[in-house]
């Protein structure tokens, strides 16, 4: 919005949370994206103390494992489409807070919560119905589809809950509070791991117990992340009895939302056809890939935390029409996710060896697969991070399609070409994640492109509209 020459930009309050808007940069994302990064390794070292609790004290511990662990890539496909517009929500709220709109931003947050709500019921119904009939369209072997059944029903039941927390969470990192989540969560595992000893090792519960003990820790993680809002002392604050799904703010997050959970669902759905394909090749291979794909998820966690970072600081400054420094951001960004790859992704390479031992102490096969695996997507995750944090950039400049447009060639396209022409050629578990780095590589340049074309374009745009006093710091 054009501002009048006559009427003098209005002070700026003083920032509840980070300042996003002003100060140096590096130390502000580092302050951003470290939370972000403990909370995702919390919720993943959790994650595996589940496969970790089945495969040492469950009987038939493997069989057990590999059930629970094949579901993962299909509860990101069900669930991703509608945590995409957490990040529709992250991106409308971030613009409005830098445009120091108020109101706008609490009937955000408000309308936000409430889609959260519904939406989680809606896929927990899909999810808990057909959970079998999915697993068989993935190829899942009968041994395993009745176990994998079971697990899937009772983790849907959850998914209300499940849904909330991550809107909640999302809310909370947006407004500078990076710190509460990682509270949130870290309690919220400890009640996971906590149960998951006492279902599994205590009443023989196997996949059941490790089921029910994840979704109690998702019911307590989504109350505290409404406590948390509730008591936010900034305009997100959550009123329960503001709730409502009102139609301009619900457009507005659909508008960027929406994008990004079909990109999302894209990634998911394509490592559905990838899961589908390692199916194929054994349970000595499932075994295997379930270990490493555990294990890459604390090295997706590091180098995902400067594109969290990045939608949140490039969203502000775009709304605050400060873009000079959206270049800034992206290139600390940038350099933050080569610093937490080397950190975290190479710890994980150096000690592959141990930490695949830790889910297959009795298959040395499948751990040989593991490695393969590991060597391969984790060598490269990087690449990865680049791709997300110019993705993250061309949203928070309000451009939530064209990152999807790019993902449907670049990541679910040419992956799909590549299951149906590469992978008969030489099949093995290697030949077919080499798919994750060429991908990575082909979308990667495009979203470079895209984005300097795009800031170009927004700064054009600001230039046209900005008073001529304002027009040297544009």
């Amino acid at each position: 919005m054009e501002q009048k020459p006559s009427q003098p930009r209005p002070a700026r309050p003083r920032a509840k949370g980070l300042n996003m808007i002003s100060g140096p940069l590096f130390p502000g994302v580092f302050a951003f994206a470290l939370p972000v990064i403990l909370t995702g390794l919390l919720s993943l070292f959790y994650n595996a103390a589940d496969l970790i609790v089945l495969s040492h004290f469950a009987e038939n511990g493997d069989h057990a494992m590999t059930a629970v662990g094949s579901t993962g890539s299909l509860i990101n496909l069900l669930i991703g489409l509608f945590l995409g517009l957490s990040v529709g929500s992250s991106v409308t709220i971030a613009i409005s807070l830098g445009a120091r709109d108020e109101k706008e931003s609490g009937l955000l947050t408000h309308t936000a919560i409430a889609v959260s709500a519904l939406l989680g019921v809606v896929v927990g119904a899909v999810g808990f119905v057909f959970a079998p009939t999915f697993l068989s369209w993935m190829n899942c072997p009968d041994a395993l589809i009745g176990d994998a059944s079971l697990y899937l029903r009772i983790y849907f039941c959850g998914t209300p809950a499940n849904m909330v927390y991550n809107f909640g969470a999302a809310i909370l990192r947006t407004c500078g509070d990076t710190r509460r989540p990682l509270f949130i969560l870290g309690a919220a595992g400890l009640v996971n791991v906590g149960l998951n000893l006492l279902f599994v090792i205590g009443l023989s519960m196997s996949v059941a117990g490790v089921g029910l003990a994840t979704i109690a820790s998702q019911y307590l993680s989504a109350a505290a992340a409404l406590f948390f809002l509730s008591r936010q002392n900034n305009p997100c604050r959550l009123s329960l009895k503001k709730l409502s799904l009102r139609k301009n703010q619900l457009f507005r997050i659909l508008r960027h939302g929406v994008p990004a959970g079909i990109q999302s669902s894209l990634f998911s759905f394509s490592n559905v056809l990838i899961q589908s394909t390692i199916n194929s090749f054994g349970s000595i291979v499932m075994a295997g890939s379930t270990a490493a794909a555990n294990l890459e998820g604390f090295g997706w966690t590091a180098i995902n935390a400067p594109d969290a970072a990045c939608m949140a600081f490039t969203g502000q400054n775009y709304g605050a029409k400060e873009l000079r420094r959206i270049p800034k951001v992206v290139l600390v960004c940038l350099a933050y996710v080569m610093i937490f790859w080397a950190a975290v992704d190479g710890a994980i390479l150096l000690f592959r060896e141990p930490l695949v031992g830790l889910y297959l102490p009795h298959s040395p096969d499948a751990a040989k697969e593991a490695f393969s695996r590991m060597t391969l997507v984790v060598g490269t995750y990087f690449l990865c991070g680049f791709m997300g944090v110019l993705s993250s950039a061309i949203r928070g400049m309000g451009a939530s399609l064209l990152p999807t447009i790019v993902s449907i060639g670049g990541i679910c396209g040419l992956r799909i070409l590549w299951i149906a022409f590469i992978v008969p050629r030489s099949p093995s578990l290697f030949t077919l994640m080499l798919s994750y780095p060429v991908s990575w590589i082909i979308t990667l340049l495009v979203d470079l492109a895209i984005f300097l074309v795009l800031y170009r374009k927004r700064k054009r745009e600001l230039e046209a509209t900005a008073p001529p006093s304002e027009k040297a710091a544009v």
